[in-house]
């Protein structure tokens, strides 16, 4: 993988991110548009080392790509579980919770080179 690549997948990753931080910010919400570019440009950053890793080193070990990439998913649950926070009768920050993950899970789809599906992913959450 080329440096050019691996930083467009991180200008892509902070794009994406940022817009549905944006969106978050634009309620008041507690995670807004830092949060939420921080999680996305991370998780695309931990798959395209975990990508190149692999491919360094593959005919000399047996190696597994998707094992950063899932502990990715359970360190953002323990992210998203900081938010969440009962007042009483209430819950509140569950949907900032999985807006987290799942912005977690489009810098995985970026940092995999997968740009449509992710791309498509921040329409819908977005729309």
């Amino acid at each position: 993988m080329s440096e050019y690549e691996i930083i467009i997948k991180l200008v892509l990753a902070a794009l994406l991110g940022g817009f549905i931080g944006l969106e978050r910010e634009s309620l008041s919400r507690p995670a807004g548009l830092r949060t939420y570019t921080l999680v996305c440009v991370g998780s695309a950053l931990a798959m395209v080392v975990s990508l190149d890793m692999y491919y360094q080193y593959y005919q000399t070990v047996n190696a597994d790509p998707g094992r950063i990439a899932a502990q990715v998913v359970s360190g953002i649950g323990f992210l998203g579980a900081g938010t969440i926070m009962r007042e009483g009768a209430t819950v509140r920050g569950l949907t900032t919770a999985a807006g987290l993950w799942v912005v977690a899970c489009i810098g995985l789809a970026v940092g995999a080179g997968l740009y449509l599906p992710a791309i498509v992913t921040t329409a819908v959450i977005l729309f």
